[in-house]
């Protein structure tokens, strides 16, 4: 199935074939260029076809001659017949004007399409597209895809040399009833191209993917903020609660005099003692109080070990040292 991008605003042009390399081509419309200001139309045409691979764009005219001297000025611009599709609205005149232009070897594309009598028209008139429009038809209550299933089938079943477009696209669903009722080509509006490959299973998987592949190939110190929180255990308490909140830690390295590490100090701790014995507590030094022994794991540990280390003690944070066993930053499971 051909994907076409359906628009005018340049930028997103821009980045969709930028990024999307496969896309067949671009559909736009006069409607698209008004609301996007443009108002050199001749020049935005010519313009886009040096961007994408296929356009395709309005031949306006009363009578079928109109619209074929329309198709022709504007391939006089310099445009590639073999990679322009000229758009022309469902009626009599632009039926004929279609078995014209594609009498002298030019793409076309009958769209306003809303009944299963005008695809015919255009079917039998030799259209390289037939174009419906969904959303539209749906707007005003109507099966629009009861009507795309019959295109289908007619082209199938007659053996039209003509591909069904799925146009008006409102939405992600929009395109899986294109896919499933077997299209041939659908065009798309940028904000619901971009939302296809969505979904949060996807997401969540792919985050996980991430995470267990960084836990495996990163290293600790890969991933320890550049920030040592370390005092000195003779440090008052005050100091060293202002020290974690400049540090920016939920805890504390603390060192003796040989810059051995002697234990940790976390925001727990300071509540737990505040609750305990009161504001009297912060009259005290680091060195008046008793400290577990720290985890610890060395800045060359496997990202994964850290992890491991955090599932089995259940601790917040855990001090890194090198191999002196010396305190050179602090990983928290946030880092992780």
């Amino acid at each position: 199935m051909e994907l076409y991008l359906d628009s005018a605003n340049l930028q997103e042009i821009e980045e969709a074939f930028g990024k999307l390399s496969f896309l067949t081509g671009l559909t736009t419309t006069p409607t698209f260029m008004q609301r996007e200001g443009i108002t050199d139309i001749d020049g935005t045409i010519v313009k886009l076809s040096k961007i994408v691979p296929i356009l395709q764009i309005e031949a306006l005219g009363n009578t079928a001659e109109e619209i074929l001297a329309e198709a022709e000025r504007q391939l006089a611009l310099g445009l590639d017949p073999k990679k322009t599709v000229f758009k022309i609205p469902v009626s009599l005149e632009g039926v004929r004007a279609c078995k014209m232009l594609r009498d002298k070897g030019y793409l076309v594309n009958i769209h306003l399409v809303y009944t299963l009598q005008q695809a015919y028209m255009a079917m039998q008139a030799g259209a390289t597209y037939v174009c419906p429009l969904v959303g539209r038809l749906q707007d005003q209550g109507h099966d629009a895809l009861a009507l795309i299933e019959q295109c289908v089938k007619a082209v199938n079943y007659y053996g039209y040399n003509t591909k069904i477009m799925f146009s008006s696209v409102r939405h992600t669903e929009h395109v899986r009833n294109a896919i499933n009722l077997g299209v041939h080509t659908i065009t798309v509006p940028w904000k619901v191209m971009k939302q296809l490959t969505e979904n949060n299973l996807t997401t969540l998987g792919t985050e996980q993917f991430i995470v267990d592949t960084k836990l495996m190939t990163k290293r600790v110190k890969d991933v320890i903020r550049n920030v040592n929180p370390v005092v000195s255990i003779n440090t008052k308490l005050t100091d060293a609660i202002i020290k974690m909140t400049e540090y920016g830690f939920g805890a504390i390295t603390i060192v003796d005099e040989n810059d051995t590490v002697k234990g940790i100090f976390t925001d727990g701790d300071l509540r737990r003692y505040i609750m305990k014995e009161g504001s009297k507590f912060l009259e005290k030094k680091l060195s008046e109080l008793t400290f577990k022994a720290p985890y610890t794991i060395h800045a060359n540990a496997l990202l994964n070990d850290a992890y491991q280390m955090f599932k089995k003690t259940n601790v917040d944070t855990i001090i890194v040292v090198d191999d002196n066993n010396k305190s050179v930053g602090m990983i928290d499971i946030q880092d992780i």
